[in-house]
Formats: C-alpha cells, sequence, structure tokens
C-alpha cells in the first residue's frame, strides 16, 4: 500500500486527524480537501483513495493541504476508515467522506469534550445538509433518544451515528476493531455503535459538533438493499437468536411482498450467514437492553405515525 506522511501544521490543534476515504471522485474529495485545509484547527489529513486511478492519487497527494495518502489499490468500502485510524497518531479521529467537511471550531470542540470525558468513545455530531445548511433528519432522531443521561458523559446517549459525521477515541475504536469486514458498506455505525457500547465506551450526540454534508442529489441505486442486508447480519452478529429469526422473517415476508431491495438483500445475508455465525458474540444483557429500548421506541413512534396518517385521510 503507497503512502504519504503528513502532519498539522504549527498553531493548529493536533489532537485529533480528519479520516477521508473516497472513490472515484476526484472532483468531490479535492473540494473537501479544500474545506479541511481552511479549518482553524487544521489538523492533519489521512485519506483512503478506494479506486484505482494513479492520476487522482496523485492529484490527491499533491493537494496542499499536505494528506498522507492510503492507496490500497481496491475498493475497501467503510473498512477504509480502519486503514486511515491505524495510520493516525493523534489520540482522536474526525471522519470526513468526499463530499463531508468540519465546521470551523467544531473539532476543538470535539476534542475538548473527549479530554473532558474519558469514558466517551465516539461523538456523534450534528450533520447540516447542502448549501443551505438543512439539518439531517438523523439529527432529530439522535436528539430525541430514549435512553437515559449517563454520568459523565455530555450530549444525548445514542446508538447511533452518521460514518461521516463522528469523532472518536481512536484507542476505543481499535479496541472494538472498527468498522466489521462482514459489512463492508451500508448501515455499518450500528454495529460499531453496539460494540462500543458493550466494551463499555460512551456514544453521545452533541449537535455543538457540526458537519457539512453535500452528497449528490439522485437515486443511489443498490443502497436499499446494502442497508437491508447489513441490518439483518446486525442482527446476527450481536442478538439474540430469536431477534435474529424475527429479522430474518420480517425480510423474507418483504421479500415475499416483493418489496424494493429486499430479495437482493436476503441473498446477500445469506451467503455471508455461515461467516455471521462463526463471528457471533451475543451483546451483554444492558446494552440489548439499550437496544430493545430503542427499537421499542421506534416502534411506538412508527404506530403514531401510522395513526396520525389514518385520522388525516377520515
Amino acid at each position: 500500500m503507497a503512502e504519504r506522511s503528513g502532519g498539522s501544521p504549527p498553531g493548529g490543534d493536533a489532537r485529533t486527524t480528519v479520516a477521508m476515504i473516497t472513490r472515484n471522485r476526484p472532483d468531490s474529495a479535492l473540494h473537501t480537501l479544500d474545506r479541511l485545509a481552511e479549518l482553524p484547527e487544521r489538523p492533519p489529513v489521512v485519506v483512503v483513495d478506494n479506486g484505482v486511478d494513479p492520476a487522482v492519487t496523485a492529484a490527491l497527494r499533491a493537494h496542499p493541504v499536505g494528506a498522507r495518502v492510503l492507496a490500497p489499490g481496491r475498493n475497501t468500502g467503510a473498512l477504509g476508515r480502519n486503514l486511515a485510524v491505524r495510520r493516525a497518531t493523534t489520540p482522536y479521529v474526525a471522519f470526513s467522506d468526499d463530499d463531508s467537511w468540519w465546521g470551523p471550531g467544531s473539532l476543538r470542540r470535539a476534542a475538548d469534550l473527549l479530554d473532558a470525558h474519558p469514558h466517551l468513545g465516539l461523538l456523534a455530531a450534528r450533520s447540516l445538509v447542502g448549501p443551505d445548511e438543512r439539518d439531517d433528519p438523523l439529527n432529530d432522531l439522535l436528539a430525541r433518544s430514549p435512553l437515559p443521561p449517563e454520568p459523565g458523559l455530555p450530549g444525548r446517549p445514542v446508538l447511533g451515528f452518521l460514518g461521516c459525521a463522528c469523532v472518536v477515541r481512536r484507542q476505543a475504536y481499535l479496541d472494538v476493531g472498527g468498522y466489521h469486514p462482514l459489512l463492508f458498506f451500508g448501515a455499518e455505525e450500528t454495529l460499531l455503535a453496539y460494540d462500543l457500547a458493550a466494551a463499555g465506551w460512551g456514544v453521545s450526540y452533541e449537535p455543538s459538533v457540526t458537519a457539512h454534508h453535500h452528497p449528490d442529489p439522485g437515486a443511489r441505486p443498490g443502497r436499499s438493499a446494502l442497508l437491508r442486508r447489513n441490518a439483518l447480519l446486525t442482527a446476527w452478529l450481536r442478538r439474540p437468536a430469536h431477534v435474529a429469526l424475527r429479522h430474518t422473517l420480517e425480510l423474507g415476508a418483504a421479500t415475499f411482498r416483493g418489496e424494493d431491495g429486499a430479495a437482493t438483500a436476503l441473498r446477500g445475508a445469506l451467503a455471508r450467514a455461515p461467516r455471521a455465525v462463526r463471528q457471533r458474540r451475543r451483546l451483554p444483557a444492558r446494552t440489548e437492553q439499550r437496544v430493545r429500548l430503542l427499537e421499542g421506541n421506534a416502534r411506538a413512534a412508527k404506530g403514531l405515525s401510522g395513526a396520525g396518517k389514518k385520522g388525516s385521510a377520515a
């Protein structure tokens, strides 16, 4: 794997490395590096180039931000973040995709919170979408998390986050193995949140830390299937057998109904089932209880939404 060394210029805040993954989108990636170079913290940057075009890799390396660029020579998906974290030398790592970057001062704020709360493993940030900086719908879900406050942690306890809008404690991330290779890409954040919580690390949402996300408009073919597949694999890897079975039957029923991506998701999950069984590790009781609390809350919210729609239609 080829790479180039980089570092934080004098006068910045060298506590946090920004780790970015990119694949075949040089214009967007270079634009993100422009934004990262403008940050007052002047963070060191590690880029994982999941593409195979040497010209793109060269352009990333030539950018004045001075990023350390890793070129694995293949698409590593979300696992590229694991490569970046292992190369980082700072206590904290903030993730960006090639269409997202951090608000000025947010990395310093996140590092201050991680310094002050030694049991905090991951800080989920508020994500602002597009030029008009709309709140990502996930922000509201995280802010309304039903999980009870935890002593010694800032913000709101959660078990979910957006992959391009979070800051991790490097040691905590490495201790739990980072993103799981079986998932590769798509809704991979949930399993990491589970594993951090199971290992005793806090996961919190803090809206004073902000990330900007400018995704390309339009449909993303195949994404629904990836999300469904990885949700089922996460259940097989960490949840009780009866819960995993229930999720399997639900996806089977969705396949029978012809729902978008369901059949592809089920085939993909079944192909990975032997590995999931071999790598299965049940969540501790406390973490499982928190997951069930979130699921119950989600079901209740869905029921109220459905009742509201029926009422308005009556």
